[in-house]
């Protein structure tokens, strides 16, 4: 069968007592990039044999794997941080999977998503995921779409591009709208910056918010414009 196993996306304690069960166990694990994962093995003494598994890969790499699982074999497929699929390689080989039949399985674990709109201290009981937005062609029409949700939204953004996507947030959902900016998430310099768009930016042109690291931006949902009673 297949597992998807989360790896912890800063503090190496952040993993399950079942991931490394399995990991252990399977037959083969595929990684993202095993210079990487080779990290995490070491630290816990797992000795399974590595093999890639990346987005330029993926299609060849799921056809190879299917036949081995259908031959015998337990695989795990591993990120190079958090959960696999989410932003990262696994919908490829997991679909390839369910068509050949194969039993797939994802461990619970460790994913940004969560941690960083529960410590938004912004509505959580509805949210959107957007993920990394398109770097040129059809960003604009995220945005849009985005500044108009009335629940809570979350971006993955790179550290070079924060300061862009912060301006283009302001542009679209107007200086006011709530946002926090996490950063380092469960690693030593784990940070939110809290308040609005406007105030984030300044922050950022004070360099009182440092744009480096794994970061996620959680935006506030629109406000409903309140109908006035006719008298």
């Amino acid at each position: 069968m297949l597992y998807l196993v989360p790896t912890p996306i800063g503090n190496l304690e952040d993993i399950t007592f079942r991931s490394l069960r399995i990991l252990k166990e399977v037959d083969i694990v595929l990684a993202e990039d095993t210079r990487i994962s080779k990290k995490l093995f070491l630290h816990y003494n797992i000795d399974t044999p590595l093999r890639s598994h990346h987005t330029h890969n993926e299609h060849q790499s799921s056809e190879n794997i299917v036949q081995q699982i259908l031959a015998g074999a337990n695989v795990a497929l591993i990120s190079d941080a958090g959960t696999p699929s989410i932003s990262d390689p696994g919908f490829v080989l997991v679909k390839a999977c369910i068509q050949a039949g194969i039993k797939v399985e994802c461990l619970p674990g460790a994913t940004a998503i969560i941690p960083a709109l529960v410590c938004s201290g912004l509505p959580s009981n509805r949210f959107y995921f957007e993920g990394f937005l398109p770097h040129k062609k059809g960003r604009q029409t995220r945005l849009l779409y985005l500044a108009e949700l009335s629940c809570t939204f979350i971006i993955y953004e790179s550290p070079h591009r924060l300061e862009k996507c912060i301006m283009q947030l302001i542009e679209y959902c107007g200086d006011q709208r709530k946002a926090v900016v996490c950063r380092e998430i469960s690693k030593m310099f784990e940070e939110y910056a809290r308040g609005t768009l406007k105030e984030l930016h300044l922050l950022l042109l004070n360099k009182q918010l440092k744009s480096k690291g794994e970061i996620v931006i959680v935006v506030a949902g629109k406000e409903k414009v309140k109908k006035k009673k006719k008298i």
